[in-house]
């Protein structure tokens, strides 16, 4: 499982012109399943993303997570960061993972982060989706799990 996490100022998805999810300061994660990922993989990411500390303390150091900070969090699933761009000039999608199990596995990190964090968004699976956001450093990591 693979996450792309920036710390923003505020996010926001879109589908269709309307409005599905939107954060304030917090973490947008565009997550990608890929083959061979289970539950455990899920339970990490989330323990990760709630837990990475890329928020700054009192001295300026990124020494705070999502969770000291109380945060918003906004997850994304983005197949397309599974690809193997190893090779050529096109990508291939071979290590991702089927849409059926991406969509049972992102959904339970949907389900797990709202279950351990007061504030998380969601985009809509498999839609194509519009993402705005202020990053916030900027700050960007990619985390697995």
């Amino acid at each position: 499982m693979i996450a792309l996490i920036q710390r923003v100022l505020e996010a926001r998805v879109t589908v269709a012109g309307q409005t599905v999810g939107e954060i304030g300061p917090g973490l947008l994660a565009l997550l990608a399943v890929e083959k061979g990922d289970a539950p455990a993989n899920a339970a990490r990411m989330v323990e990760r993303l709630l837990g990475y500390r890329v928020f700054s303390d009192a001295e300026g150091r990124m020494n705070l997570s999502l969770a000291d900070t109380a945060g918003e969090l906004l997850l994304v699933s983005q197949f397309t960061l599974a690809a193997d761009t190893a090779k050529g000039m096109r990508p291939s999608f071979t290590p991702a993972a089927t849409p059926e199990d991406a969509e049972r596995l992102f959904n339970e990190v949907v389900a797990l982060a709202k279950r351990c964090h007061p504030k998380v968004a969601t985009g809509v699976f498999g839609a194509e989706m519009s993402v705005s956001l202020i990053n916030h450093g900027p700050v960007t990591f990619r985390l697995t799990a």
